[in-house]
């Protein structure tokens, strides 16, 4: 191997924690990464922070991992949320994948009027969530939530954080490099339209929306894919932790 494998886990992690593998795991350890006795892996959860852990025993369907001490303390991503209506299935895993990669702590599946595709398996998504973290470096798996209505999403805004609205229309709408410098650092949530953008009633109720902040992404119309990983790129320079 040429690098230390780095593996999202569920266990509680201390020292001297046995952690048996099973099943995806251990085939892919054993097998797609030809791990062996004595083979270094990184391991995470989400809140123990990260440790280092030795093959002991490997067998058939199942790999022994003995953790030895821990690597890094727990960090979070910051208070960043990606809203999204639901695409094609391949750019919607996308959106996801690359969401976890910029650091987003939070996603949010809103339907619109224009949505026009069903959100995808929730399993699937997971697992490209914690195959995002694992290749990253990040210590924390954002949370996904099941889809709601963006109206009803909208309602329960909190008025506490900036609503960061990619407004297609280009009217009305500073360019969001300026508009986040000249708005005090909050915690963030950034709206992405559907492929067939936000009606005239869903940009009113999003301009109602205490906190909204209307931005342009540019004078080219960007796939809502393209312009997720923009918009995160740019809250994530001014907001989060690329400082």
């Amino acid at each position: 191997m040429s690098h230390v494998l780095r593996l999202f886990i569920e266990n509680d992690l201390h020292t001297g924690e046995e952690i048996v593998l099973s099943g995806n795991s251990a085939h892919y350890v054993s097998k797609v990464m030809r791990g062996r006795i004595g083979t270094i892996i990184r391991l995470f959860n989400g809140k123990d922070g990260e440790w280092q852990s030795e093959i002991g025993q490997i067998e058939r369907r199942q790999v022994v991992l003995q953790v030895q001490g821990k690597l890094r303390p727990q960090t979070i991503c910051p208070d960043i949320e990606l809203v999204f209506s639901p695409v094609k299935r391949t750019r919607q895993e996308f959106i996801v994948e690359k969401a976890t990669e910029l650091g987003v702590r939070n996603m949010q599946i809103v339907n619109t009027k224009f949505s026009n595709q069903k959100p995808a398996r929730s399993e699937r998504l997971q697992t490209i969530i914690v195959e995002a973290a694992e290749q990253t470096e990040r210590m924390d798996l954002p949370k996904i939530a099941e889809i709601v209505d963006l109206k009803d999403w909208l309602l329960e805004f909190p008025t506490d954080r900036v609503l960061v609205f990619c407004d297609e229309s280009g009217t009305d709408t500073a360019p969001i490099l300026a508009a986040l410098n000249n708005n005090p650092t909050k915690a963030t949530s950034v709206l992405i339209g559907p492929e067939g953008g936000f009606s005239k009633q869903e940009r009113e109720l999003i301009a109602q929306t205490p906190g909204a902040l209307a931005v342009s992404l540019g004078p080219r119309i960007l796939r809502s894919d393209t312009a997720a990983v923009a918009a995160l790129a740019m809250v994530q320079a001014v907001y989060g932790d690329w400082k």
